[in-house]
Protein backbone atom coordinates (compact mmCIF):
# COMPACT_ATOMS: atom_id res chain seq x y z
CA UNK A 1 0.00 0.00 0.00
CA UNK A 2 1.53 3.40 -1.19
CA UNK A 3 1.96 5.95 1.33
CA UNK A 4 0.01 8.50 -0.52
CA UNK A 5 -2.63 9.97 1.14
CA UNK A 6 -6.34 8.89 0.04
CA UNK A 7 -7.84 11.88 -1.91
CA UNK A 8 -8.88 14.62 -0.46
CA UNK A 9 -10.98 16.55 -3.28
CA UNK A 10 -11.77 19.43 -1.11
CA UNK A 11 -7.70 20.76 -1.39
CA UNK A 12 -6.34 18.53 -4.55
CA UNK A 13 -6.66 19.76 -8.14
CA UNK A 14 -8.86 17.68 -10.54
CA UNK A 15 -6.17 17.37 -12.46
CA UNK A 16 -4.37 15.34 -9.71
CA UNK A 17 -7.21 13.74 -8.95
CA UNK A 18 -7.91 12.56 -12.85
CA UNK A 19 -4.31 11.19 -12.89
CA UNK A 20 -3.45 9.99 -9.00
CA UNK A 21 -0.76 7.34 -10.43
CA UNK A 22 -1.92 3.45 -10.47
CA UNK A 23 -1.34 2.39 -7.04
CA UNK A 24 -3.96 1.75 -4.36
CA UNK A 25 -3.83 4.14 -1.41
CA UNK A 26 -6.76 1.97 0.45
CA UNK A 27 -8.03 -1.06 0.77
CA UNK A 28 -11.26 -1.22 -2.01
CA UNK A 29 -12.04 -5.21 -2.65
CA UNK A 30 -14.72 -5.24 -5.73
CA UNK A 31 -13.58 -2.25 -7.20
CA UNK A 32 -11.63 -1.80 -10.46
CA UNK A 33 -7.70 -1.55 -9.89
CA UNK A 34 -7.87 2.08 -12.09
CA UNK A 35 -9.62 3.68 -9.21
CA UNK A 36 -6.52 4.16 -6.37
CA UNK A 37 -9.38 5.15 -3.32
CA UNK A 38 -13.14 5.66 -2.92
CA UNK A 39 -12.81 9.48 -3.27
CA UNK A 40 -11.19 9.18 -6.56
CA UNK A 41 -13.54 6.39 -7.73
CA UNK A 42 -16.60 8.32 -6.77
CA UNK A 43 -14.92 11.57 -9.20
CA UNK A 44 -13.43 9.85 -11.82
CA UNK A 45 -17.19 8.41 -12.81
CA UNK A 46 -18.99 11.56 -12.64
CA UNK A 47 -15.87 12.63 -15.01
CA UNK A 48 -16.51 9.94 -17.24
CA UNK A 49 -20.45 10.72 -17.15
CA UNK A 50 -21.07 14.19 -17.19
CA UNK A 51 -18.00 15.60 -18.69
CA UNK A 52 -16.44 12.92 -21.09
CA UNK A 53 -20.39 12.55 -22.01
CA UNK A 54 -19.98 8.40 -21.32
CA UNK A 55 -23.97 8.28 -20.13
CA UNK A 56 -24.15 4.93 -21.32
CA UNK A 57 -21.35 4.16 -18.43
CA UNK A 58 -23.89 4.39 -16.06
CA UNK A 59 -24.88 0.52 -17.21
CA UNK A 60 -21.39 0.05 -15.38
CA UNK A 61 -21.61 2.08 -12.69
CA UNK A 62 -25.13 1.37 -11.09
CA UNK A 63 -26.54 -1.38 -10.10
CA UNK A 64 -29.93 -2.91 -11.98
CA UNK A 65 -31.74 -2.29 -9.39
CA UNK A 66 -30.48 0.61 -7.52
CA UNK A 67 -32.91 3.20 -5.84
CA UNK A 68 -32.69 6.69 -6.04
CA UNK A 69 -34.38 8.91 -3.81
CA UNK A 70 -35.28 12.21 -4.34
CA UNK A 71 -38.27 14.63 -2.15
CA UNK A 72 -39.70 14.67 -5.98
CA UNK A 73 -40.07 10.94 -5.78
CA UNK A 74 -37.87 7.47 -6.52
CA UNK A 75 -36.36 6.01 -9.83
CA UNK A 76 -34.33 2.76 -10.02
CA UNK A 77 -32.26 1.00 -12.10
CA UNK A 78 -28.66 2.08 -14.20
CA UNK A 79 -30.86 2.75 -17.24
CA UNK A 80 -33.38 4.98 -15.74
CA UNK A 81 -30.16 6.70 -14.82
CA UNK A 82 -29.25 6.68 -18.24
CA UNK A 83 -31.95 8.25 -19.63
CA UNK A 84 -32.38 10.46 -17.22
CA UNK A 85 -28.77 11.92 -17.67
CA UNK A 86 -29.45 12.21 -21.17
CA UNK A 87 -32.60 14.30 -20.86
CA UNK A 88 -30.97 16.89 -18.86
CA UNK A 89 -28.49 16.91 -21.06
CA UNK A 90 -30.59 17.73 -23.99
CA UNK A 91 -32.12 20.82 -21.61
CA UNK A 92 -29.04 21.81 -20.69
CA UNK A 93 -25.88 20.55 -23.26
CA UNK A 94 -23.68 22.14 -21.27
CA UNK A 95 -23.87 21.42 -17.80
CA UNK A 96 -21.15 20.65 -15.38
CA UNK A 97 -20.58 18.85 -12.29
CA UNK A 98 -17.54 20.19 -10.72
CA UNK A 99 -16.44 18.66 -7.10
CA UNK A 100 -16.36 20.77 -4.93
CA UNK A 101 -15.93 17.89 -1.68
CA UNK A 102 -16.64 14.21 -0.95
CA UNK A 103 -16.75 13.44 2.69
CA UNK A 104 -17.12 9.66 3.00
CA UNK A 105 -17.08 6.90 5.19
CA UNK A 106 -16.69 2.78 5.38
CA UNK A 107 -19.75 1.24 6.15
CA UNK A 108 -18.04 -2.16 6.27
CA UNK A 109 -18.66 -5.60 4.40
CA UNK A 110 -16.60 -4.30 1.12
CA UNK A 111 -19.46 -1.01 1.52
CA UNK A 112 -18.46 2.67 0.91
CA UNK A 113 -20.53 5.75 1.36
CA UNK A 114 -20.14 9.54 -0.19
CA UNK A 115 -22.13 12.75 0.32
CA UNK A 116 -20.68 14.96 -2.95
CA UNK A 117 -20.90 17.95 -3.09
CA UNK A 118 -21.66 19.84 -6.22
CA UNK A 119 -21.64 23.20 -8.57
CA UNK A 120 -23.25 23.41 -11.77
CA UNK A 121 -22.74 25.85 -14.79
CA UNK A 122 -25.36 25.49 -17.38
CA UNK A 123 -27.53 26.76 -20.32
CA UNK A 124 -31.34 26.00 -20.55
CA UNK A 125 -31.38 25.69 -24.11
CA UNK A 126 -33.97 23.30 -24.79
CA UNK A 127 -37.27 22.37 -22.91
CA UNK A 128 -37.13 21.23 -18.65
CA UNK A 129 -39.12 19.65 -16.19
CA UNK A 130 -39.48 24.02 -15.14
CA UNK A 131 -40.97 25.40 -18.31
CA UNK A 132 -40.10 25.87 -21.76
CA UNK A 133 -36.08 27.22 -23.11
CA UNK A 134 -35.20 30.00 -21.87
CA UNK A 135 -31.08 30.79 -23.15
CA UNK A 136 -30.50 31.61 -19.80
CA UNK A 137 -27.65 30.47 -17.92
CA UNK A 138 -27.52 29.31 -14.52
CA UNK A 139 -25.23 28.07 -11.40
CA UNK A 140 -27.00 25.74 -8.92
CA UNK A 141 -25.70 23.17 -5.83
CA UNK A 142 -26.51 19.58 -5.58
CA UNK A 143 -24.66 16.58 -3.03
CA UNK A 144 -25.64 13.30 -4.61
CA UNK A 145 -25.22 10.94 -1.26
CA UNK A 146 -24.28 7.24 -2.99
CA UNK A 147 -24.34 3.61 -1.35
CA UNK A 148 -21.13 1.88 -3.47
CA UNK A 149 -20.15 -2.12 -3.24
CA UNK A 150 -18.45 -3.70 -5.79
CA UNK A 151 -18.28 -0.66 -8.13
CA UNK A 152 -21.32 0.31 -8.01
CA UNK A 153 -23.70 2.81 -6.89
CA UNK A 154 -26.46 0.78 -5.33
CA UNK A 155 -28.36 3.23 -3.85
CA UNK A 156 -28.36 7.15 -3.94
CA UNK A 157 -29.98 9.77 -2.09
CA UNK A 158 -30.11 13.10 -4.36
CA UNK A 159 -31.10 16.80 -3.01
CA UNK A 160 -30.58 19.61 -5.79
CA UNK A 161 -31.08 22.95 -5.08
CA UNK A 162 -34.11 23.49 -7.92
CA UNK A 163 -35.31 26.30 -6.27
CA UNK A 164 -32.18 28.28 -7.26
CA UNK A 165 -32.51 26.81 -10.55
CA UNK A 166 -36.03 28.03 -11.37
CA UNK A 167 -35.65 31.16 -10.09
CA UNK A 168 -32.33 31.88 -12.16
CA UNK A 169 -34.38 31.08 -15.37
CA UNK A 170 -37.03 33.47 -14.72
CA UNK A 171 -40.49 31.21 -13.26
CA UNK A 172 -42.28 31.36 -10.39
CA UNK A 173 -41.53 28.74 -8.31
CA UNK A 174 -45.05 28.14 -6.37
CA UNK A 175 -46.65 28.89 -10.07
CA UNK A 176 -43.84 25.99 -11.00
CA UNK A 177 -44.83 23.86 -7.87
CA UNK A 178 -49.08 24.34 -8.91
CA UNK A 179 -47.97 22.61 -12.42
CA UNK A 180 -46.39 20.23 -10.93
CA UNK A 181 -49.17 19.09 -8.72
CA UNK A 182 -51.90 19.42 -11.53
CA UNK A 183 -50.10 17.21 -13.91
CA UNK A 184 -49.53 15.07 -10.61
CA UNK A 185 -53.84 14.73 -10.15
CA UNK A 186 -53.90 14.50 -13.94
CA UNK A 187 -51.22 11.06 -13.38
CA UNK A 188 -53.36 9.58 -10.32
CA UNK A 189 -50.24 10.64 -8.68
CA UNK A 190 -50.06 12.38 -5.30
CA UNK A 191 -46.24 13.31 -3.45
CA UNK A 192 -47.77 13.39 -0.30
CA UNK A 193 -49.24 9.97 -0.66
CA UNK A 194 -45.77 8.43 -2.14
CA UNK A 195 -43.99 10.08 0.62
CA UNK A 196 -46.50 8.75 3.63
CA UNK A 197 -46.62 4.88 1.80
CA UNK A 198 -42.44 5.37 2.26
CA UNK A 199 -42.51 6.90 5.48
CA UNK A 200 -39.75 6.41 7.63
CA UNK A 201 -39.32 6.74 11.44
CA UNK A 202 -38.44 10.04 13.15
CA UNK A 203 -35.75 9.58 15.41
CA UNK A 204 -31.63 9.73 15.37
CA UNK A 205 -30.73 6.52 12.30
CA UNK A 206 -28.44 4.01 13.46
CA UNK A 207 -25.71 5.24 11.56
CA UNK A 208 -25.25 8.77 13.06
CA UNK A 209 -25.45 6.38 16.24
CA UNK A 210 -22.62 4.82 15.86
CA UNK A 211 -20.54 7.83 14.39
CA UNK A 212 -21.30 9.73 17.31
CA UNK A 213 -17.79 11.59 17.47
CA UNK A 214 -17.33 14.82 18.73
CA UNK A 215 -17.45 16.80 15.06
CA UNK A 216 -20.87 14.72 14.50
CA UNK A 217 -22.28 15.93 17.59
CA UNK A 218 -21.54 19.23 17.11
CA UNK A 219 -22.96 18.94 13.10
CA UNK A 220 -26.25 17.20 14.44
CA UNK A 221 -26.66 19.81 17.13
CA UNK A 222 -26.28 22.71 14.95
CA UNK A 223 -28.83 21.20 12.51
CA UNK A 224 -31.33 20.55 15.06
CA UNK A 225 -30.55 24.16 16.58
CA UNK A 226 -31.32 25.68 12.59
CA UNK A 227 -34.68 23.94 12.43
CA UNK A 228 -35.82 25.37 16.19
CA UNK A 229 -37.09 28.20 18.17
CA UNK A 230 -33.76 28.25 19.85
CA UNK A 231 -31.61 31.24 21.40
CA UNK A 232 -29.06 33.17 20.08
CA UNK A 233 -26.50 32.11 22.96
CA UNK A 234 -27.48 28.11 21.83
CA UNK A 235 -26.80 28.56 18.39
CA UNK A 236 -23.07 30.60 19.40
CA UNK A 237 -22.45 27.41 21.13
CA UNK A 238 -22.06 25.73 17.85
CA UNK A 239 -21.39 28.28 15.17
CA UNK A 240 -18.47 30.28 15.37
CA UNK A 241 -19.33 33.74 14.50
CA UNK A 242 -17.78 34.15 11.36
CA UNK A 243 -19.93 30.87 10.24
CA UNK A 244 -21.09 31.08 6.12
CA UNK A 245 -24.18 29.29 5.82
CA UNK A 246 -26.21 28.10 2.46
CA UNK A 247 -29.74 27.26 1.63
CA UNK A 248 -31.67 26.76 -0.88
CA UNK A 249 -32.69 29.25 -3.07
CA UNK A 250 -29.37 30.29 -2.95
CA UNK A 251 -29.71 31.50 -0.04
CA UNK A 252 -26.31 32.68 1.80
CA UNK A 253 -26.10 33.56 5.03
CA UNK A 254 -23.45 34.90 7.44
CA UNK A 255 -22.99 34.66 11.79
CA UNK A 256 -25.63 32.66 14.02
CA UNK A 257 -27.87 35.86 14.42
CA UNK A 258 -28.94 35.51 9.99
CA UNK A 259 -29.48 31.80 11.23
CA UNK A 260 -31.53 32.26 13.93
CA UNK A 261 -33.42 34.57 11.84
CA UNK A 262 -33.86 32.29 8.92
CA UNK A 263 -34.86 29.56 11.32
CA UNK A 264 -37.52 31.63 12.56
CA UNK A 265 -39.14 32.65 9.42
CA UNK A 266 -39.07 28.91 8.01
CA UNK A 267 -40.78 27.78 10.86
CA UNK A 268 -43.34 30.03 10.93
CA UNK A 269 -44.71 27.53 7.87
CA UNK A 270 -44.25 24.56 10.16
CA UNK A 271 -43.96 25.15 13.77
CA UNK A 272 -44.25 21.19 14.68
CA UNK A 273 -41.30 19.96 12.10
CA UNK A 274 -39.03 17.32 13.39
CA UNK A 275 -35.86 16.50 12.20
CA UNK A 276 -34.21 12.68 12.25
CA UNK A 277 -30.74 12.28 11.79
CA UNK A 278 -30.35 9.22 9.08
CA UNK A 279 -27.09 9.41 8.28
CA UNK A 280 -23.51 10.76 8.92
CA UNK A 281 -19.49 10.64 7.46
CA UNK A 282 -16.83 12.31 8.95
CA UNK A 283 -13.16 13.02 7.34
CA UNK A 284 -10.24 15.26 8.21
CA UNK A 285 -9.81 18.76 6.76
CA UNK A 286 -6.44 20.74 7.22
CA UNK A 287 -5.11 20.38 10.82
CA UNK A 288 -7.35 19.82 13.29
CA UNK A 289 -9.95 20.97 11.35
CA UNK A 290 -13.40 18.12 10.39
CA UNK A 291 -15.44 17.92 7.30
CA UNK A 292 -19.03 16.01 8.43
CA UNK A 293 -22.04 15.43 6.10
CA UNK A 294 -25.47 14.69 7.71
CA UNK A 295 -28.11 12.97 5.33
CA UNK A 296 -31.61 13.99 7.07
CA UNK A 297 -35.25 13.70 6.99
CA UNK A 298 -37.81 15.72 8.44
CA UNK A 299 -41.83 15.73 8.49
CA UNK A 300 -43.77 18.61 9.85
CA UNK A 301 -46.86 20.36 8.85
CA UNK A 302 -47.98 23.16 6.71
CA UNK A 303 -49.69 24.74 9.53
CA UNK A 304 -48.41 28.32 9.35
CA UNK A 305 -48.26 31.33 7.52
CA UNK A 306 -45.13 32.53 5.91
CA UNK A 307 -42.88 32.45 2.93
CA UNK A 308 -45.21 29.29 2.07
CA UNK A 309 -48.61 31.10 1.67
CA UNK A 310 -51.40 30.27 3.18
CA UNK A 311 -51.12 27.52 6.07
CA UNK A 312 -53.48 24.24 4.64
CA UNK A 313 -52.44 21.81 6.83
CA UNK A 314 -50.51 19.72 4.33
CA UNK A 315 -48.18 17.17 5.54
CA UNK A 316 -44.87 17.58 4.08
CA UNK A 317 -41.65 15.74 3.70
CA UNK A 318 -38.37 16.52 3.46
CA UNK A 319 -34.82 14.93 2.31
CA UNK A 320 -31.68 17.05 2.71
CA UNK A 321 -28.16 16.45 3.07
CA UNK A 322 -25.63 19.15 5.32
CA UNK A 323 -21.97 19.67 4.75
CA UNK A 324 -20.46 21.01 7.62
CA UNK A 325 -16.73 22.61 8.21
CA UNK A 326 -15.89 22.23 11.88
CA UNK A 327 -13.12 24.41 12.77
CA UNK A 328 -11.88 24.33 16.52
CA UNK A 329 -15.08 22.61 17.98
CA UNK A 330 -17.51 25.32 16.06
CA UNK A 331 -19.71 25.08 12.88
CA UNK A 332 -17.33 27.82 10.37
CA UNK A 333 -19.14 26.80 7.32
CA UNK A 334 -21.98 25.08 6.31
CA UNK A 335 -24.12 24.02 2.97
CA UNK A 336 -27.78 22.60 3.58
CA UNK A 337 -29.76 21.08 0.84
CA UNK A 338 -33.23 20.11 -0.24
CA UNK A 339 -35.52 20.45 -3.70
CA UNK A 340 -37.32 23.37 -2.04
CA UNK A 341 -39.41 22.67 -5.39
CA UNK A 342 -40.63 19.67 -4.01
CA UNK A 343 -41.68 20.89 -1.10
CA UNK A 344 -43.93 23.26 -2.92
CA UNK A 345 -45.61 20.82 -4.64
CA UNK A 346 -46.51 18.97 -1.62
CA UNK A 347 -48.08 22.42 -0.49
CA UNK A 348 -49.55 22.56 -3.76
CA UNK A 349 -50.85 19.15 -3.97
CA UNK A 350 -52.99 19.39 -0.74
CA UNK A 351 -54.86 22.44 -2.25
CA UNK A 352 -55.36 20.86 -5.24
Amino acid sequence: MTSKPITHVATTDIKDMMAPGDQRRMDLPGFDEEFVDFPHYIIRITERIWHDRQVEKCLDWYSEDCAIHTMAGDISGAQTVVDNTWATLKAFPDRRLDADNVIWSDEGDGAFYSSHLITSKMTNEGPSDFGPVTGKQIRIQTIADCLCKDNRVIEEWLVRDNLAAVQQLGFDADRVAKSQAQADKVNSFSLIDFHEANRNAIGQGPQADERATEAVQIAAKALRASFSHTTLDVLQDVYDYRVGAQYPGDTSLYGPDQIQNWASSFLQAFPDLVVSVDHAAEIPYLGEARDVALRWSARGTHSGAGQYGAPNEAPIYMLGVTQFRIINGRVREQVTIWDDLALRRQIATARY
